[in-house]
């Protein structure tokens, strides 16, 4: 099977950029990342990228008078490298309703949540005030709805009486740093699919609404 190409965007430290630039490396993911594109000059996520080798773009939304401006130049800079994947990594915009059906299908984000639960921001401070007995994180298929695409993997991680919103994050970051790569794993083996229905399918058949469970050890 040929490896698949991939496209990462970010916004800053690119920690889960380098979860998978490590998994390919190891031999994980059958795929290479193309090119790493940030809204932001100076992040480290592009400093990783070029110490693994690998193009960086900068696009600056600033310097763009709408965001339909600025998705239009990301959409020729990533389709430069004819991707099979894009893969949203920290990349802290919102995106267009015309970039996300361009890419419908072929784009992963990850959310620190158990979605639908807790869209949008401060997702550990929510979940602790709620007094909610888990929290977690998910990779989802991008849809126009934000943080609402439907879930293809999650890792749920009890929340501790000790937890502040601090230390659940911290954990939180661990299970994202290898569910992440599992998803760019199954989908550049063909085994994760959004099908037309909407529907998140994993070698061939449907999964629930939440996803694959990712029971950590």
């Amino acid at each position: 099977m040929a490896e698949k190409s991939i496209v990462v965007l970010i916004s800053g430290s690119g920690s889960n950029l380098q979860a998978i630039i490590d998994a390919i490396a190891s031999g994980q993911i059958n795929g290479r990342i193309a090119a790493v594109l940030s809204n932001k000059e100076g992040v480290f996520g592009l400093e990783r990228a070029q110490k693994a080798g690998i193009p960086q773009i900068v696009i600056n939304h600033q310097a763009f008078a709408s965001r339909e401006a600025f998705d239009a130049a990301m959409m020729e800079a990533i389709d430069a490298h004819h991707p099979d994947l894009i893969v949203l990594a920290g990349f802290m915009r919102i995106l267009t309703p015309d970039f996300v059906r361009h890419y419908q299908g072929r784009m992963l984000n990850i959310h620190p949540s158990l979605l639908p639960k807790y869209k949008g921001l401060q997702t550990h401070l929510r979940a602790i005030e709620a007094g909610d007995s888990q929290h977690g994180c998910t990779v989802h298929f991008v849809t126009e709805e934000l943080d609402g695409g439907p879930p293809a993997i999650q890792a749920p991680i009890d929340i501790l009486a000790t937890d502040d919103a601090d230390s659940l994050q911290q954990r939180v970051h661990c299970a994202e740093h290898k569910i992440y790569p599992l998803a760019v794993e199954l989908f550049c083996a063909d085994r994760l699919k959004l099908a037309t229905s909407g529907a998140v399918q994993l070698d061939g058949s449907t999964l629930t609404p939440e996803g694959f469970q990712f029971i950590q050890e």
